[in-house]
């Protein structure tokens, strides 16, 4: 399990960029991610396979697309228990805490993408503890449940 990408936006509800390297903040999210701040949803994840499953589909979608800070490959993400814990590279650690969400106008990036895919498969996570995150960085599930 590792980190494919990580996105940040100065705006709720428009696509993400991209960056190499974020440093989460602890009880607050992505510094300078404008989904960041004292809530349950200050991080966002997203699997880099639903994102290919979106392409396959038609969709002209890449990473930062749904909004999504955070996509991973190897976890299948709606199927991880709310209060899992996952750390972060060398030191972050969140704590799941929603799974998907529900949307009650289509944002920007349905119009420009035709879906997102985020209300379905997207988990949101607060920040229990900092640190810089990288492309690339391994992910570990602390806990024995599957997913």
């Amino acid at each position: 399990m590792k980190i494919r990408s990580i996105a940040v936006s100065k705006n709720k509800g428009t696509r993400k960029s991209c960056v190499d390297q974020a440093v989460l903040l602890k009880e607050h999210g992505l510094e300078g991610d404008a989904h960041a701040g004292p809530w349950h949803r200050q991080v966002s994840f997203l699997a880099a396979e639903s994102i290919g499953r979106a392409r396959e589909a038609g969709l002209s979608v890449d990473f930062g697309d749904f909004a999504e800070n955070i996509a991973t490959e190897g976890i299948d993400w709606p199927r991880v228990p709310i209060g899992t814990l996952f750390k972060l590279g060398d030191s972050a650690l969140v704590e799941v805490t929603q799974i998907g969400k529900e949307c009650h106008k289509k944002c920007a990036i349905y119009y420009q993408a035709g879906d997102c895919i985020m209300p379905r498969e997207g988990v949101f996570a607060r920040v229990l503890e900092g640190g810089e995150i990288h492309c690339g960085d391994e992910i570990v599930r602390l806990d024995s449940s599957v997913a």
